[in-house]
């Protein structure tokens, strides 16, 4: 397990933890915990990348700027993290996980058609593509908008003064390019209603993207892995059937 900073020029900034398989060529999912744009969860970031290594799965904790860090800086840092796995690495396919805020984020990563490139200076990593091959989004915050539904604190780290962004929300980004998708949620999450991961799998299923989609009874919001909840913990059965479909 290594840290290296996905921005070498920027001390202090964005990290990217490897977490590799004995296979170079096994699949890789880049994982970005939640956190409402102001911190990381520790509990969605290493325990997740281990129980991907078990499914002989490549993990890779992307640790991305968040508040006072504004957008589109967090989007910068998931797009350089699934360019530097492309780069450092011989996976054929690159997918991304994220959790509620990280959730919103790596559905901006899959549903964004434009370079996602810093200023720079550039470097060789950033020759890769950026848009993940599947996407795993947990719980995720997916209204950016006026929406009863929108997770405000989300909203507010990631723009600041703004009161909202509409085209944020990633069920309006989605297209027939968005990449397979796996969503769960629980149907009583107090914090980021099961609207959110609804509106996004009607979206998806309209424009023709595979979407598998589970909604647990119970569960407090921010579970992880869930292993506090064993119905709920039944996601990773499912997102393991996901993965080995879609990484075949």
């Amino acid at each position: 397990m290594t840290r290296e900073p996905l921005w070498p020029a920027l001390p202090g900034g964005a990290t990217i933890t490897a977490h590799p398989v004995d296979d170079p060529a096994a699949p890789a999912v880049v994982v970005l915990p939640g956190g409402g744009y102001t911190r990381l969860a520790d509990h969605e970031g290493e325990p997740v990348a281990r129980w991907l290594n078990s499914l002989g799965v490549a993990a890779y904790v992307a640790r991305y700027r968040v508040a006072p860090h504004r957008f589109p800086l967090p989007l910068l840092d998931a797009a350089r993290a699934v360019r530097w796995v492309r780069h450092r690495t011989a996976a054929a396919k690159v997918g991304v996980l994220g959790f509620s805020a990280g959730g919103h984020l790596a559905g901006l990563l899959a549903t964004e058609s434009g370079p996602m490139l810093a200023e720079g200076p550039h470097d060789e990593v950033d020759a890769a593509a950026a848009r993940p091959d599947l996407a795993v989004l947990c719980y995720p915050v997916v209204r950016f908008d006026d929406a009863p539904d929108t997770h405000r604190g989300s909203v507010q780290s990631l723009l600041g003064g703004a009161a909202s962004a509409g085209e944020l929300s990633v069920d309006r980004r989605v297209n027939a390019r968005t990449p397979p998708t796996f969503l769960w949620h629980t149907a009583d999450d107090a914090s980021v209603p099961v609207s959110n991961s609804l509106h996004l799998a009607a979206a998806l299923a309209g424009h023709g993207v595979p979407v598998e989609l589970h909604v647990y009874p119970h569960g407090r919001h921010g579970l992880g892995l869930a292993e506090e909840e064993p119905r709920v913990a039944g996601w990773t059965a499912g997102c393991a059937a996901f993965l080995a479909d879609h990484f075949r």
